[in-house]
């Protein structure tokens, strides 16, 4: 089984001002489901009580993320269409947080809105390979965003699809989809450990 693995200390070397949550992985088809990862990049735990997610129509209060509960630093979550036990069942998982049955589902052409407890926009990413040419199709193979883009607000043409045994350390599920759902992001994050999360206020909202 495949287990949830967290940045530990070194996430606690970022400033506290660089602490959020964002979307860092997501696939919207996949024979498993489909399904979004959320990143707790920052130094503290984050209580995600009352959070929610809504796609292109947003609208906070939609899918109430609120069972993610706390979410520790370096922790990633994931939102599916899936059952959750299915979800982790095909994937291998274990000690992972997971939310299923999304009824928000994801299409081609779409965006994902993560909203606080305050409704506020926490983090937005608009994508598909029809709006934004060039860019990925995230079908049955998930995108993973890199850590230097953390809230990038579209799609990049520079983001590939996942492979078996990336830098992500995607691997395929029991339906054949490719991802890494749950796991911590791809070493760049260390980056952002030397540059003192300054990476991430390019091209914010």
């Amino acid at each position: 089984m495949r287990r949830a693995i967290t940045l530990g200390l070194l996430v606690c070397l970022l400033p506290a001002a660089s602490a959020e949550m964002v979307i860092s992985e997501w696939m919207y088809a996949g024979t498993d489901g489909e399904f979004i990862e959320f990143t707790n990049i920052g130094p503290d735990s984050i209580d995600m009580t009352g959070w929610s997610f809504d796609d292109d129509s947003q609208v906070p209060g939609i899918v109430d993320l609120s069972a993610f509960a706390v979410v520790a630093p370096g922790q990633s979550v994931i939102l599916t269409e899936a059952l959750a036990t299915d979800f982790a069942a095909a994937w291998g998982l274990t000690g992972v947080a997971i939310i299923g049955e999304l009824s928000a589902n994801l299409g081609r052409n779409d965006q994902i809105n993560l909203y606080d407890a305050s409704d506020n926009l926490v983090d937005q990413l608009s994508y598909g390979d029809q709006d934004y040419p060039g860019t990925v199709r995230t079908q049955n193979k998930s995108c993973n965003i890199p850590a230097t883009d953390y809230g990038f607000t579209e799609a990049q043409t520079s983001w590939v699809l996942a492979e078996v045994g990336d830098a992500y350390g995607s691997w395929m599920s029991a339906g054949g989809d490719i991802a890494s759902p749950g796991i911590v992001p791809e070493p760049t994050v260390l980056v952002l450990l030397v540059t003192g999360g300054a990476l991430l206020g390019r091209q914010r909202r």
